[in-house]
């Protein structure tokens, strides 16, 4: 299968940099005998990864946010790039769309709402600035446009090959497998306190957060967090300062830098334990 570094489309929070330890962990501690359950799937770049290194193990990816179906529309979602690409011929790259053309991109983007499935979020990729995404037409051009076109069209080919699409909330597809020795859970819910917009269902509240704690409890996982959620924070002082059990006691750990801009910064983590 084709290997992918990063998710074929846009997507909010993918796993990208922990690609090389990731791998590496998995061939130091598993095996294609494993069964591998996404439990928040987002681009099913996790589950992409797993399947490089282990072709032959059963792959789970919990495709709650419906990525699969931005993945079925990038003909569609080809065209319209194909036709900004014209409209913005003139226009200099990375600058504001002014009129005519911002008028002409509007006009394209109502004519594909009215025939169909639209994916505002990688098209948002192209006419908007790193980060910032819409989801709808609506939303959409009541913003400011500008030339970041991508000069490419998109290409998905093998991405889900051999990997078993399911869509379920994560409590139910765990209880599936939570008390198999051979499952390994890769946990990679929303952060806490960053913008899940282009997430499926509410606002990611702390207890939300908190409730995925129970994946942790005598299982085989991955588990993917940021200093943004103060997650890890937040369990050492209830463990100092109640009868709580730390469930990130004696874990191994990596952590990645990231510079989003001069004032945008954080630390992602990547924790793991084999039961």
């Amino acid at each position: 299968m084709k290997n992918f570094n990063q998710s074929p489309l846009p997507f909010q929070g993918q796993k990208r940099k922990f690609q090389k330890t990731f791998k590496l962990v998995l061939k130091e501690n598993y095996n294609d005998k494993y069964v591998y359950v996404d439990l928040f799937g987002g681009s099913g770049l996790l589950s992409h990864f797993v399947r490089c290194v282990f072709p032959k193990a059963v792959v789970i990816y919990n495709d709650y946010d419906n990525f699969s179906e931005r993945l079925l529309h990038i003909e569609g979602t080809n065209k319209i790039l194909s036709e900004l690409r014209a409209i913005l011929t003139n226009s200099p790259r990375g600058k504001l769309v002014t009129e005519p053309a911002r008028g002409q991109i509007v006009e394209t983007l109502k004519k594909a709402d009215k025939k169909g499935y639209v994916d505002y979020i990688t098209l948002s990729s192209s006419l908007m600035f790193s980060m910032k995404y819409c989801t709808s037409l609506e939303a959409f051009i009541k913003e400011s446009f500008y030339n970041n076109v991508k000069m490419s069209d998109y290409n998905a080919e093998g991405y889900l090959d051999g990997i078993h699409v399911v869509r379920m909330d994560y409590k139910e597809l765990f209880k599936k497998y939570q008390y198999r020795p051979d499952v390994v859970f890769l946990i990679d819910p929303p952060y806490l306190s960053t913008d899940v917009s282009t997430y499926t269902g509410d606002y990611w509240k702390l207890k939300d957060y908190l409730d995925v704690l129970h994946t942790l409890k005598n299982t085989n996982y991955f588990y993917f967090t940021s200093d943004k959620s103060n997650i890890i924070e937040l369990c050492d002082w209830l463990e100092k300062n109640t009868n709580f059990i730390n469930p990130f006691n004696a874990l191994q750990k990596v952590e990645l830098f990231t510079q989003l801009n001069h004032t945008a910064k954080y630390t992602d983590v990547m924790l793991w334990k084999k039961a």
